[in-house]
């Protein structure tokens, strides 16, 4: 599951060799302190140049084929391509490609990053799912971009905040309730007025709506908050680094 700081996407779901994808790890980096070590984002209050260097150690250690495309992402919808976000980071919260060799990236400190390949058009994606972005209904647009038959793409879910860690209030249920009320299966009461949220039910509901397979939608099943060591969790810890799920084809 674990490959030199990486949690191995390969491990869960059944795509092509020619596909990678994965998760890092918060070690092996250079951040101090809070952002120890290996956090990617520039947008927490780590210093700029071990934020760089931490990307270049990223692309070296993972082999990527080429820089990643990062982006700034604001627990919204928008969906753009690989090349048109280029190196600037523009506001988004997915991204899209059928260029070989172009790696995507998807920051996240308890938020559910899904990764997607459609077989018939190798084409890839990636995308940020909050509560926010999954009601308002990202992972559905984002397959929507894809532009390619649903029910052959593949869908992985990476580490994210779990269901016994991630208490939410009435807002955040009714938010989905009001679209689906079969969504309550991904709530179980709390304290007075909270819930315990499944960020994984509540995406394979969405992604299953949307006409994917279920069989077709693998979840890593690892928990951002229970794992210190490994992960970097904004519930948990307040200030803090990201780590990024990454995507990407081999070049052609």
């Amino acid at each position: 599951m674990t490959d030199g700081g990486l949690i191995d996407a390969a491990a869960d779901w059944d795509v092509p060799s020619f596909v990678h994808a994965g998760y890092t790890l918060r070690s092996g980096g250079v951040s101090a302190g809070c952002y120890s070590s290996l956090n990617l984002a520039l947008h927490v209050g780590d210093e700029r140049s071990l934020v760089l260097q931490n990307r270049s150690i990223a692309v070296q250690r993972f082999s990527l084929p080429a820089e990643p495309v990062y982006v700034t992402q604001v627990h919204g919808t928008r969906v753009l391509t690989g090349e048109e976000a280029g190196a600037d980071a523009p506001e988004c919260d997915a991204l899209v490609t059928g260029k070989s060799g172009l790696p995507l990236a998807i920051m996240t400190a308890d938020c559910l990053p899904v990764l997607f390949f459609d077989p018939a058009s190798r084409k890839i994606a990636a995308a940020h799912a909050g509560w926010r972005g999954l009601a308002a209904g990202v992972l559905e647009i984002t397959i929507e971009a894809m532009g390619t038959d649903p029910s052959g793409i593949r869908a992985w879910l990476g580490p994210r905040i779990g269901s016994l860690r991630f208490e939410v209030g009435e807002e955040v249920r009714n938010a989905f309730l009001d679209a689906d009320s079969s969504a309550s299966d991904a709530f179980r009461p709390a304290r007075p007025g909270h819930f315990l949220c499944s960020l994984a039910a509540l995406a394979v509901r969405r992604l299953t709506g949307a006409g994917l397979w279920r069989d077709h939608i693998s979840d890593c099943g690892l928990c951002t908050y229970s794992d210190p060591a490994r992960f970097f969790s904004y519930r948990r810890d307040g200030k803090t680094g990201r780590g990024a799920a990454f995507i990407w084809t081999d070049p052609a």
